[in-house]
């Protein structure tokens, strides 16, 4: 596999601060996925409440795949200034968004598998995770426009 994003060693301001700013989009997304999970409860007028916890997993997983494919970036990512790119420098499409998030999901159920990904992201060259590496994925800094 070549490939096509910034080299760690000759570009390293591509990937200054990515684990960190991550775990700060991870957790306004959370808060993001809460407040739709709670909406969604409130609109079916409490019966959410009988399954919150596959409700919240269901809308984080679509939220995470629709932002993921509209942007390659959730709007906490987006707050943060990091964006996904495939190996070849692409962003996401739908199908890699899919994959990620799934990737995300399955990793986090399962709290060793989730450790793994944490250690992956501070000790990796490009920091990625357990899904990056499978995917072949990396989170980077986005360029400044103007």
């Amino acid at each position: 596999m070549t490939w096509h994003l910034p080299d760690p060693d000759t570009q390293p301001e591509f990937y200054a601060d990515v684990p960190m700013k991550r775990l700060a989009a991870w957790g306004v997304d959370t808060v993001i996925i809460l407040v739709f999970t709670l909406l969604a409860t409130l609109l079916t007028a409490f019966v959410g409440l009988l399954f919150f916890p596959l409700l919240f997993l269901t809308l984080g997983f679509v939220y995470r795949t629709a932002t993921l494919a509209s942007g390659s970036a959730t709007w906490g990512m987006r707050l943060m200034a990091i964006e996904f790119r495939t190996f070849n420098g692409e962003k996401f499409d739908l199908p890699a968004a899919a994959l990620h998030t799934l990737g995300y999901t399955v990793s986090f159920g399962m709290i060793f598998v989730q450790a793994i990904s944490v250690v992956l992201m501070m000790a990796s060259p490009r920091g990625q995770g357990l899904s990056d590496l499978m995917l072949g994925t990396v989170a980077i800094n986005r360029r400044a426009t103007r």
